[in-house]
């Protein structure tokens, strides 16, 4: 994923984050009231704290977003390293071609089999309202030792930074 560098300087520590993680978990509203998630690759961060996607234009979450007051979530994830970051954001349906020829890659063929031209493709322009981030510096070693002596002391473990920011 391309990440740009962001115009507030909050965001920084996010962008970094999410960057090499890619795959985020999008959540919406169905028309029942479920909390309904999906992954989505997410393709661009801009410096203005917007996570870009490409979607199908008939897709439900489309639909679930546009009933829902725009609001999604997003959730990024790296197990290994103990990074998690929350998004909350606005999102909007985004028909714009040149968009598309700039954030195009081979992998979206896989769900656009007409590739750039193909008439389902659109895209989704998620703007960050508020992130939260939960992250450790510390190996998996240190992280499990500190989550024994937690378990054996009573005190919760200290498992590194949690921070939120707002765009």
């Amino acid at each position: 994923m391309e990440t740009k560098q962001q115009n507030n300087k909050q965001l920084e520590k996010v962008n970094d984050m999410i960057e090499d993680i890619r795959i985020a978990m999008m959540t919406t509203v169905d028309e029942q009231g479920n909390l309904v998630s999906r992954p989505m690759a997410a393709l661009q961060v801009d410096e203005d704290g917007t996570i870009w996607f490409f979607t199908k234009r008939t897709s439900p979450k489309v639909d679930q977003i546009a009933n829902n007051e725009h609001k999604v979530n997003l959730s990024f994830a790296n197990v290994s390293d103990a990074d998690y970051v929350s998004v909350s954001g606005t999102a909007q349906e985004v028909d714009d071609r040149a968009k598309i020829d700039e954030l195009w890659n081979p992998q979206a063929k896989a769900w656009f089999p007409n590739g750039k031209e193909d008439p389902e493709l659109t895209l989704l322009k998620i703007h960050i309202d508020m992130a939260e981030y939960w992250n450790s510096s510390d190996s998996t070693m240190v992280r499990l030792f500190q989550q024994a002596t937690a378990a054996i002391t009573g005190n919760p473990p200290k498992m590194g930074e949690n921070e939120k920011v707002y765009n």
